[in-house]
């Protein structure tokens, strides 16, 4: 059930998951998520955000200003 609007009702869908880190921005694209059928908003599984994590721990220690990976090439 959607937080926002209660509904119900929701699709797969893909998402773009930004994070702020320091003076840097990581963008990952392609992150599979659940996105409520009326008002949009989207959900990530623990799984996924495991893997977000990772991704971001991984990112940080390469960090530049701007990172940009795709969730489905990431180990």
């Amino acid at each position: 059930m959607c937080v926002f609007c209660k509904c119900k009702d929701s699709k797969p869908s893909l998402d773009t998951f930004v994070a702020n880190y320091k003076d840097s921005i990581l963008i990952v694209k392609n992150v599979p998520c659940e996105e409520c059928e009326q008002c949009g908003a989207k959900y990530y599984s623990d799984e996924v955000m495991q893997k977000l994590e990772h991704i971001t721990n991984e990112a940080k220690k390469q960090m530049q200003e701007l990172t940009v990976t795709d969730y489905s090439r990431v180990a």
